[in-house]
């Protein structure tokens, strides 16, 4: 069936989109009653099931909604609000995939949530949360966010290692939960104290939970992330050393147990959700983290990390994933077993589950490996998580796999095949389906090869992180010298974060030589960020380099990647003109993918070679070594050069929320130069030197 261009009543507003996107005017009528929806025609009423005699009976909670279409009808009932608002925005997604006010003449859906709730973070950045953004976060399914992270709701500041964070304002805060619930959106926040465990310390944590809970009432649950709200002194994931993790995790759940406590009785309806994040989340972890949950109030939602630790295996040597990635469906070994021992006590689960975007490619405003998340989504359901936190240091942007996405989170969903050639044609035009789907297929292939699991250099800057054959000139102020401590001064915690020698980004997004040679960091970096070195046995190590391995991983992606991009720039190519611009845009994005992955081989390569050179016996020749690292420094300045057009026509590219911009424009043109110099200038003075 058609809505007409015009002639057509609606008893909710979606006049906007029906105007703007459809070219269809329709009027809006409000009625006291919806009693006699059957007899109305030319129009979309919309209501809830105590509004709408007969229908909405097989709706069962919240989220829940029903939409029936016939020729000259269309009826949407929510169980709740919520669940009309996004039977709404059902009907839009249906006509924007087919880029016309078309509905099937006898759709009859009923969609039950799949997800108590569903939360983002902003992209934009830490407060940064304008009317027009919070309304597309809705209309992808998403009805909550989680603001202040961080920091106090009430402003006060966090446990000391967080002196550096942005103190929250409350009259910010309080101006973000009335617009954020004007769009149906709930907002979480997060209760940071230093628990050590004193009965001073422990009152000290009930007057604080007690301020935060009482200046804002209308705050739907809180996070106590251990980072942040932790026991006597913060670690990093896994950098514990050797305390006692079970006698941390009873000190830990003892303040969780006392801010439930004390959120509670003021309001039972606030939802706790404690994340022991940092806890080891090695595989091999399983008995402990259950422990943890296994301490939890029953009263509280165990916030679990869906994917961080999962096992895998790469020619033979064991990994596990270091941080976010969806090289790996998921869940981990950990998190399966905390969602078991969770659910064995009636608890409810959240997983914070990455679901479009991840720090495996954090610079890439979302990653276009459309049937490997797909995957993760029915993994999601298939373990009966109950909410999701959805994002983190990427945030939510507006994006095709957010809306894959949503299709996932209710059932009766149509087949995900089918919504992603619906997908293809309204980005690529009609005709384009095949290409676009083959495309897709590869590049969910290829995501699975990528050994970087994390919030690393490789995957997130290497494209602007040079290849360093000389100690460069420092670009900041240096303390050689002077009674500071250069080391402390520029530490990645509680200094400025900056490497002196390339400080445009944050110290760990940048891959610099031991210049005293007394380590290969090439080779120490495939162990890390794949997580091997931490798993497999050192002597094995010594035995057998990871980075041969790692290097052939990625190169395996890229091939893969690159299989991927033929298709997909074909289909740009022959795009109509009104779509070949957002569809160039899509190809970009995977482009740049494929080079991060191929500036991270030339890195490592180029850094191992360098390490060899310096460890030649005086008789060995170095004309090999030289000349391989020369075909690298070509090779490298011609691929920044595309990620530096690249960068310049898409401002997303680079960005993150945690750190603004990892990469600019910029910063590309000062890589290029450097390899210039190198190449032109360094390696042939060394080489003069060697003759």
């Amino acid at each position: 069936m058609t809505i007409p261009f015009e002639g057509w009543l609606i008893i909710l507003p979606i006049q906007d989109f029906l105007q703007i996107a459809m070219n269809v005017k329709v009027e809006l009528v409000s009625e006291h009653t919806l009693e006699g929806w059957k007899d109305w025609s030319k129009a979309i009423v919309a209501g809830t099931r105590d509004h709408l005699p007969v229908v909405g009976e097989e709706l069962e909670g919240p989220k829940d909604y029903e939409i029936r279409v016939s020729p000259d009808r269309i009826v949407v009932c929510g169980f709740d609000p919520s669940g009309v608002r996004f039977g709404l925005f059902d009907l839009e997604e249906r006509m924007s995939l087919r880029e016309a006010p078309f509905l099937p003449k006898d759709l009859h859906t009923v969609r039950h949530s799949l997800f108590k709730t569903r939360m983002v973070l902003s992209w934009l950045g830490w407060m940064e949360w304008p009317d027009a953004y919070l309304s597309h976060l809705a209309h992808d399914g998403y009805d909550a966010i989680f603001a202040s992270v961080y920091a106090n709701p009430n402003g006060v500041e966090g446990p000391p290692h967080y002196h550096l964070i942005r103190k929250q304002n409350a009259d910010n805060l309080h101006d973000l939960i009335r617009r954020a619930n004007r769009q149906g959106i709930k907002v979480y926040a997060p209760v940071l104290y230093n628990n050590t465990g004193t009965p001073e310390n422990e009152a000290g944590l009930r007057e604080h939970v007690r301020d935060i809970v009482t200046k804002f009432p209308d705050i739907h649950g809180y996070i106590l992330l251990t980072e942040g709200f932790y026991y006597k002194a913060f670690f990093g994931a896994g950098g514990h050393g050797g305390q006692d993790l079970k006698e941390w995790a009873k000190h830990w759940t003892r303040a969780v147990e006392i801010a439930t406590e004390e959120i509670h009785k003021i309001d039972p309806n606030i939802e706790v959700l404690p994340w022991e994040y940092n806890i080891d989340f090695r595989p091999h972890r399983v008995e402990l983290k259950r422990y943890v949950v296994s301490l939890l109030p029953k009263e509280t939602i165990p916030l679990l990390t869906w994917e961080n630790g999962k096992a895998f295996e790469i020619d033979g040597l064991k990994g596990y994933l270091r941080d976010y990635s969806i090289s790996q469906v998921g869940p981990a070994e950990v998190a399966a077993g905390q969602i078991e021992e969770a659910k064995s006590r009636g608890m409810k689960v959240y997983c914070k589950a990455d679901c479009f975007a991840t720090w495996q490619f954090g610079t890439i405003p979302y990653l276009p490996c459309p049937q490997q998340w797909q995957r993760r989504y029915d993994t999601l359901a298939e373990y009966g998580v109950d909410g999701t936190l959805e994002t983190w240091s990427n945030g939510y942007k507006p994006n095709f796999i957010a809306g894959l996405r949503a299709w996932s989170a209710w059932t009766d969903s149509p087949p995900s095949e089918d919504i992603l050639r619906s997908i293809a044609r309204r980005e690529f035009g009609a005709g384009s389906e095949d290409l676009v789907m083959d495309a897709w297929e590869h590049f969910s292939r290829a995501i699975q090869y990528v050994p970087d699991t994390g919030p690393s250099m490789g995957t997130n800057n290497a494209v602007a992180n040079p290849l360093f054959f000389e100690p460069a000139e420092p670009r900041i102020m240096m303390l050689d010298h002077s009674w500071w401590d250069e080391q402390k001064w520029s530490h990645r915690i509680t200094g400025h974060k900056m490497n002196p020698y390339w400080p445009y980004t944050h110290a760990r997004m940048v891959f610099y030589p031991d210049f005293t040679n007394r380590s290969n960091r090439a080779e120490q970096y495939a162990r890390t960020w794949s997580g091997i070195g931490q798993i497999e046995n050192p002597e094995k190590l010594n035995e057998n380099r990871v980075l041969p391995v790692f290097n052939k991983h990625l190169l395996l992606a890229a091939d893969e990647f690159e299989k991927g991009l033929l298709p997909y720039r074909q289909a740009a190519l022959s795009a109509p003109e009104s779509k070949r611009e957002g569809a160039m845009k899509e190809v970009m994005v995977a482009e740049q993918i494929r080079n991060m992955l191929l500036s991270l081989n030339a890195i490592l390569e180029f850094e191992d070679l360098r390490f060899r050179l310096v460890h030649l016996e005086a008789d060995d020749p170095s004309e090999n070594i030289l000349g391989r690292m020369k075909e690298i420094l070509r090779d490298e300045i011609e691929r920044t050069e595309r990620s530096l057009v690249i960068a310049e026509r898409d401002s997303r590219l680079g960005y993150e929320c945690e750190q603004d911009y990892v990469y600019t424009p910029y910063v590309l043109r000062e890589k290029i130069r450097l390899l210039k110099d190198t190449l032109n200038d360094q390696v042939p003075s060394y080489e003069k030197r060697e003759e």
